[in-house]
């Protein structure tokens, strides 16, 4: 152990006189190094950014989304002379049908939302009031905070309550508790019953994710909205000029929203039956609607899967190409190792010739081999995770620096330093000691 150490110590007394081709060497590895933390970084945050937006929709929920008439088809139908098909949009009647039919279906959430302005105490925004049932805040994750969810009767009986949101409470209610209290939504003055549990949303998701900013909606019983507000599913005379299918030059009055209902989120109780559960919805639908395509479904959980895999890949391929890095930095210190190899024939010789053995001259090399890498490794990892900061604060990417990035990425660089020193070391300790004494 004690020959082990004087070998060691040999060898970084031999890098110190030698700092800046040191230096220069490790470059390799540093970059390697740095290379692999911020790409491992930048998959990991991909990968939480990915299970955090599937938490968000809400494990296994498919939306259908209420669409406006396409004028296109309407006029396809009118050129070609077709009878116009009826359809009566999507209805609370979907929404029973899909329960009752689909077998994996395990909940259900219809939605209606009307814009309209919110108003107490002289503030008056304007804002979303959401129609929906209790199962809405079940399948979206979303607590109440303060006071209770809507009752039983609140909901059959079309009640004037309402769960609002922090944002809600923070502007409309900031002095007092909102429980019991009342807000103008419209012309209906609605009486708070319930206050929703913050939570961060950024603006990028609730876009791509077709959430709600449950922060800045009031949210009411679907009923109330039907029977206090606007039931567009009631058909009278005034409607039927806005039907679609009505031949109307006024283009505003023919996009005009005929669906009784702007979505329905659907709960399948397990993934596997997903894609199944998918068609047997789109054949209700087109049944109801009588083939008019007047409804999308999307599967939020499935298309983020389907982004998840491709980030995986991306980020292997990200992973291997910093790879290579490490291995050029290998490459670089075998480069160094061989020419201070020959720049110290004679002090090999030297060594050889006064009693060293050649395992003495290989742990030398190996030493300053495995010194420049570690010493590389370590500049590396802090560069690494400053480079992640900077990803995070500039691009505005997210990143997550793992210990297991840390470690391997450390390792490696070891691992290169020490096989990549091997070769120098094992051809300066082969030389014959009387030809290196006479090297010029």
């Amino acid at each position: 152990m004690e020959r082990l150490l004087m070998n060691f110590k040999m060898g970084l007394e031999a890098l110190a006189t030698n700092r800046f081709r040191a230096f220069l060497t490790s470059l390799g590895i540093i970059f390697g190094v740095a290379a692999v933390i911020a790409m491992l970084a930048i998959g990991a945050g991909a990968e939480r950014e990915i299970l955090e937006q599937i938490r968000l929709v809400g494990s296994n929920n498919l939306i259908i989304k209420a669409l406006p008439p396409d004028p296109a088809k309407k006029q396809e139908e009118k050129d070609n002379k077709d009878k116009p098909k009826f359809s009566p949009g999507l209805n609370l009647k979907d929404a029973e049908n899909i329960l009752a039919t689909v077998e994996h279906a395990g909940a259900i959430s219809p939605e209606i939302e009307i814009k309209t302005p919110f108003m107490r105490d002289g503030i008056r925004q304007p804002g979303r009031l959401i129609g929906v049932s209790n199962a809405y805040f079940q399948m979206a994750g979303v607590n109440v905070g303060e006071g209770k969810y809507f009752s039983p009767k609140q909901l059959d009986n079309a009640d004037a309550v309402c769960i609002i949101g922090r944002q809600i409470k923070a502007t409309y209610f900031s002095k007092i508790n909102p429980i019991g209290q009342f807000i103008k939504c419209g012309n209906v003055w609605l009486q708070v019953v319930g206050v929703l549990e913050g939570g961060l949303l950024s603006d990028k998701n609730i876009e791509k994710l077709s959430i709600r900013n449950y922060n800045s909606d009031i949210y009411t019983p679907i009923k109330t909205v039907l029977l206090r507000y606007n039931n567009r599913g009631l058909t009278t005379p005034s409607s039927m000029k806005r039907r679609p299918w009505e031949d109307n030059d006024d283009k505003k009055k023919n996009t005009e929203n005929y669906h009784q209902i702007d979505r329905l989120v659907v709960n399948i109780k397990e993934s596997e039956h997903m894609e199944s559960s998918v068609d047997l919805i789109s054949k209700i639908l087109n049944r109801r609607h009588n083939g008019v395509e007047d409804v999308e479904i999307v599967v939020p959980e499935l298309l983020l899967k389907q982004e998840q895999k491709t980030k995986k890949l991306f980020n292997i391929v990200l992973g291997v190409i910093a790879s290579i890095s490490l291995l050029v930095g290998g490459i670089g210190i075998m480069n160094i190792m061989l020419a201070s190899v020959m720049e110290r024939v004679k002090e090999i010789g030297l060594r050889l010739a006064i009693g060293a053995q050649k395992k003495d001259i290989v742990w030398q090399f190996i030493a300053e081999a495995v010194a420049i890498s570690f010493s590389g490794g370590l500049a590396g990892i802090v560069l690494g995770i400053v480079i992640c900061f900077s990803v995070e604060k500039l691009a505005g990417i997210q990143t997550f620096i793992t210990g297991f990035s840390v470690v391997l990425s450390f390792g490696v660089a070891i691992t290169v330093g020490l096989v990549f020193g091997i070769f120098p070391a094992r051809k300066a300790a082969g030389a014959n000691p009387i030809e290196s004494l006479r090297y010029e």
